[in-house]
């Protein structure tokens, strides 16, 4: 008798706990829409980490990561998901791992994740993200590379977002191309700074707003014509 009634009493704590975490649930999934309707990006992440808890999910998992780097908090995106290489990712969870590596300037790693991205589903938005990369660890071939698929598939209303000024701006994609064949034509060879020049200078005639190619001028021509002091010290 002893056990039949400890039995009924486990049985009913399961019940009235299994209970308790459907309504959790239930509650957070509401808190969660009100949430988002409201624009609360840390309501939002405090819904979805207890939710996640709650009812632990792989999808779900990725989408608090993303959440975390849309709102620029890169460690957290990846202390969510990790940073290694799983070909089992979702392609949310790969975009996630590259954009958050990337700024948080580990550019190896990031190219790892790009490559994949591209892998599964090239785009010349990716392929600037990795001839950018590559540019960045050295590999000037792969660079060159990617820059002409990105030429080539570059479209007319295609752009890109710049972010090295205080306001962002925007330029067409296939002129922040150019800009970077013109670096790789100087990498490999820095004694030929007037084909780099003419490249960039292309690429500011696509749009002469396009403040990095600006900068990127003015230091191969400061490079070609130093300053007397600077030939002065360099005797």
């Amino acid at each position: 008798m002893k056990k039949i009634v400890l039995v009924s009493a486990l049985a009913l704590g399961f019940m009235a706990t299994a209970q308790t975490t459907t309504e959790l649930q239930k509650h957070y999934e509401a808190f969660y829409k009100e949430m988002r309707l409201q624009g609360d990006i840390n309501g939002v992440i405090n819904a979805m980490t207890h939710l996640n808890v709650l009812s632990p999910s792989k999808a779900r998992k990725d989408t608090l990561a993303y959440i975390y780097a849309n709102d620029n908090q890169h460690l957290q995106a990846l202390n969510t998901i990790g940073i290694e290489k799983v070909d089992s990712d979702s392609d949310l969870a790969v975009q996630v791992k590259a954009i958050s590596l990337k700024a948080l300037n580990q550019p190896k790693r990031a190219l790892e994740q790009f490559e994949e991205l591209f892998k599964r589903s090239p785009n010349a938005y990716l392929a600037y993200e990795m001839a950018d990369l590559k540019i960045q660890t050295g590999d000037i071939a792969g660079a060159s590379v990617n820059i002409e698929y990105g030429i080539a598939n570059a479209k007319d209303d295609m752009k890109y977002a710049f972010y090295e000024r205080q306001q962002p701006y925007e330029v067409p994609l296939k002129a922040a191309f150019i800009h970077l064949k013109g670096l790789t034509k100087y990498n490999n060879d820095k004694n030929n700074i007037d084909e780099a020049l003419a490249l960039i200078d292309e690429a500011l005639a696509m749009d002469p707003n396009f403040n990095l190619a600006s900068l990127s001028k003015q230091a191969l021509e400061t490079r070609k014509n130093p300053p007397p002091e600077a030939v002065e010290k360099k005797e």
